[in-house]
């Protein structure tokens, strides 16, 4: 197995130097080779290697560094608008103004997506993935002018590493793997499955910066707070209703 799945790194500082065409390309391809429900392939890629386009979107990305340094910025997204217009000219009527049809076109955006992101760590390529597409989808629905049944569901940064950072930390494989059945967690299994992580320097600094007493508060209180979670739901809800699914 290619060792790069085990070693990977998030990069979020790249260096001055483009990507050319063909490994883009290259790139882009390995991405459409990816498995996609009953090979409808309903989703798109947005390319952005203008600066200015980078800097459009910037905002949308909480002005995040990475989407104006990195070379090139790929947007992901659901897309049943193609295969639509291929139904009706085909004297076929779609029925794909829905949440399910959202769904199928969100997860095969999302593999193709990996996919890429797998291909370009093979070649040496760093990637940063940016969840804020789904925060603020209609910001990027109007810089990118994506029509009704185009929805972002994820933001990709690629480039040359500038640097390696420490490999971010994970947790035990029994934390997320569960054989035959799901097996419930105990507070006893819970405590050890979390020790490393808690135990580790940067989450004791996190929990200092933030004034917290565990690492879980920073998570709850000051990173993924209740409120800004009920906020962005709302809004990518009804980006979702206006793009044409029905939720």
């Amino acid at each position: 197995m290619n060792s790069t799945y085990f070693y990977r790194r998030t990069i979020r500082k790249y260096a001055q130097r483009d990507i050319d065409n063909e490994l883009l390309e290259r790139l882009l391809t390995a991405g459409t080779r990816a498995s996609t429900t009953g090979n409808m392939q309903v989703y798109s890629i947005i390319v952005t290697r203008d600066q200015e386009m980078k800097e459009r979107l910037s905002p949308a990305h909480f002005n995040q560094p990475m989407v104006t340094e990195a070379p090139v910025v790929l947007t992901f997204c659901a897309d049943f608008n193609r295969f639509n217009l291929w139904c009706r000219l085909r004297d076929a009527e779609p029925g794909y103004d829905n949440y399910l049809s959202f769904m199928t076109a969100a997860i095969d955006a999302l593999l193709a997506a990996q996919t890429i992101c797998n291909a370009a760590e093979e070649e040496g390529l760093g990637i940063c993935y940016l969840g804020t597409a789904t925060y603020n989808a209609d910001s990027i629905i109007k810089v990118l002018e994506l029509p009704r049944g185009v929805v972002p569901v994820a933001t990709v940064t690629l480039g040359w590493p500038a640097q390696v950072p420490e490999q971010p930390d994970r947790l035990p494989l029994e934390a997320v793997v569960h054989y035959e059945k799901y097996h419930e967690f105990t507070p006893e299994l819970i405590d050890s499955l979390y020790r490393e992580k808690e135990a580790r320097a940067d989450s004791r600094q996190f929990i200092a910066e933030n004034n917290k007493s565990t690492l879980a508060q920073v998570f709850t209180d000051v990173r993924y707070k209740k409120a800004d979670n009920e906020h962005f739901s709302e809004k990518f809800l009804d980006v979702i209703r206006r793009q044409g699914f029905a939720v």
